[in-house]
């Protein structure tokens, strides 16, 4: 079974090119770690965030509805203006348990999660309150983090490099390609210790292949023999 720890250990990059050897989309351009060597992953709790109307709405209440383990995304429509995450719901995501916050948009009062290491990702900080500008218009619904799709469920992943999305739907298939792709090249590591050369130690793990798409099937058994 599939757990946050497997995805954390991995990593967003390797994560990305299971994702490009399959087809598939996921990596959040533009959404960057609040700290170094922060780290979470963890199925995604959405909400969408609009420009307030006539009748301002409320900017925060959903926290309450979020479960230990989870990722909080936020789809702040990429506003960079006013934020939609700051020290009050930094403080209650960290003492109930939740994996992190990632933001189409941007944070503020950073000093809280970087005391506590609570692992924030966003485009950037901003201390200009969303109160009065935007309200939430939906929650656990399809939303958009930097230029990836974030389903309800689907598993959020950062790192140091980034974060990508994995589809609840194909998480295995992702798991099973990364975990290849991930020993396929500690074996290139391994053997260039050894005094291969790059060019051998890649043809032999099939480095050229490892992200393609249209070589999937055949690049798989190959690695999948050239790892045992």
């Amino acid at each position: 079974m599939t757990t946050a720890s497997d995805l954390v250990r991995l990593g967003t990059a390797t994560l990305s090119d299971a994702l490009d050897r399959l087809g598939l989309p996921g990596s959040a351009h533009g959404i960057a770690p609040l700290a170094t060597g922060q780290r979470m992953a963890g199925p995604a709790y959405t909400v969408r965030y609009v420009p307030v109307g006539a009748d301002p709405g409320t900017v925060g209440d959903y926290l309450d509805a979020v479960a230990p383990g989870q990722v909080v995304v936020l789809d702040n429509g990429g506003r960079t203006d006013c934020t939609v995450w700051g020290d009050i719901l930094t403080a209650a995501a960290h003492a109930r348990g939740i994996a992190g916050t990632a933001i189409h948009g941007v944070c503020r009062d950073v000093a809280r999660p970087l005391a506590l290491g609570y692992p924030i990702y966003s485009a950037g900080r901003f201390m200009r309150t969303g109160k009065g500008r935007v309200e939430v218009a939906d929650v656990e619904t399809a939303v958009t983090l930097g230029d990836a799709q974030v389903r309800p469920g689907d598993w959020v992943v950062g790192d140091d490099d980034g974060v990508v999305v994995v589809p609840a739907a194909r998480l295995d298939e992702v798991l099973d390609a990364a975990t290849l792709i991930d020993a396929a090249e500690a074996g290139i590591v391994a053997a260039l210790a050894d005094g291969m050369t790059i060019a051998g130690a890649r043809e032999r793990h099939g480095y050229h292949n490892l992200q393609s798409h249209s070589s999937q099937s055949n690049s798989l058994k190959s690695n999948r023999e050239g790892v045992r």
